[in-house]
């Protein structure tokens, strides 16, 4: 058999030998597994054994995994098929706790109950904190989910202040559910319908054929930045979307390039809006972004900005003979531009 190592192996006879790890991939394919898993590293905290697990890389593009692509495709599928057309909300209801698991939420509370008296007391509490520790991840394994002591941190709370320039959206009191509207025919048969919706960026200049028609009034800037914030452009439009219609609005949805490579947005929307409220929410959805001008030149050459622990920025000139000189920050002006 012909050694592919072997450099006097003509070339043309070592390349049209197989790659091995292009056989493992095909293989991999065949089966179904994961042709890049991400390696994760756990450790015992008990024995100190530590091991590497292989993870699924959970991809939904084939280009990248083409196991894990068609696996999330059949997921989303079964998904759609069972959830589209339900008429009342799925309840998931917990299962009622075991006597193991009582056992040890019991046996927490008593440790807790001790850890306190320990420290008022002005005691060591060291041994009974590993020992807390222990049982709270004994009653995860367990099967309970979250911690006994609830929310440990300060709910995060986020600015809803919207720009002054922006429409205001007509806002609706929340219920907890995924189901539209249902409207009656004339026959008494009740419908649900659905919505498809088509969004896209607007116009940065003529193009031909996929290509700018006159590149020196084409806006690339906009056009970049609006591909780089699209998806956060993408969920700004859902909550928006879910704040107009008053419940949690189910979408399946897909981002296509056109011919001018800027993404343009599909989505199917489980219930119905009237257009002139979907209209007003297509103009009322932007997301803000800090964007430096890129118009005037600050920094070019030999003159570049070089950053100082407790001196701030320093400018290096050619004439300075390389002895830096403080100066004072050169920032360039901000602009506050939206996307949209």
């Amino acid at each position: 058999m012909t050694n592919p190592s072997d450099r006097s192996t003509p070339r043309a006879v070592r390349m049209a030998q197989p790659l091995a790890r292009e056989v493992v991939e095909e293989i991999a394919k065949q089966y179904g597994v994961c042709i890049r898993p991400v390696p994760l590293r756990r450790q015992d905290i008990l024995t100190g054994q530590v091991e590497v697990i292989d993870v699924p890389c959970g991809a939904t593009l084939e280009s990248k995994c083409q196991p894990c692509a068609k696996r999330n495709r059949q997921l989303r599928r079964a998904q759609c098929r069972e959830g589209w057309h339900l008429e009342a909300e799925p309840v998931n209801l917990p299962d009622n706790a075991d006597e193991y698991q009582r056992h040890l939420v019991e046996l927490r509370a008593d440790a807790q109950a001790w850890r306190d008296e320990v420290e008022k007391a002005g005691g060591d509490t060291t041994d009974l904190d590993a020992a807390i520790v222990e049982l709270d991840e004994e009653i995860n394994r367990a099967g309970l989910r979250g911690n006994v002591l609830g929310r440990t941190s300060g709910k995060r709370s986020r600015s809803t202040k919207r720009r002054q320039d922006a429409p205001d959206l007509p806002k609706r009191q929340m219920t907890k559910t995924t189901l539209g509207r249902t409207f009656t025919g004339s026959d008494g048969k009740t419908y649900r319908p659905s919505m498809f919706v088509t969004l896209t960026l607007p116009s940065y200049g003529r193009v031909l054929e996929g290509a700018p028609s006159d590149p020196d009034r084409y806006d690339y800037a906009r056009a970049a930045r609006d591909a780089l914030h699209f998806s956060k452009l993408v969920d700004r439009f859902v909550q928006n979307l879910r704040r107009v219609a008053g419940y949690d609005v189910q979408y399946f949805a897909t981002v296509e390039p056109q011919k001018r490579l800027a993404p343009h947005l599909h989505m199917a929307i489980r219930g119905t809006l009237p257009r002139a409220e979907l209209r007003q929410i297509i103009a009322a959805t932007y997301h803000q972004v800090w964007w430096p001008s890129t118009d005037d030149v600050r920094f070019e050459g030999d003159h570049l900005p070089v950053w100082e622990d407790g001196a701030g920025y320093l400018a290096i000139s050619s004439a300075l003979l390389g002895r830096p000189k403080r100066v004072a920050p050169k920032v360039a002006p901000t602009d506050t531009e939206e996307t949209a």
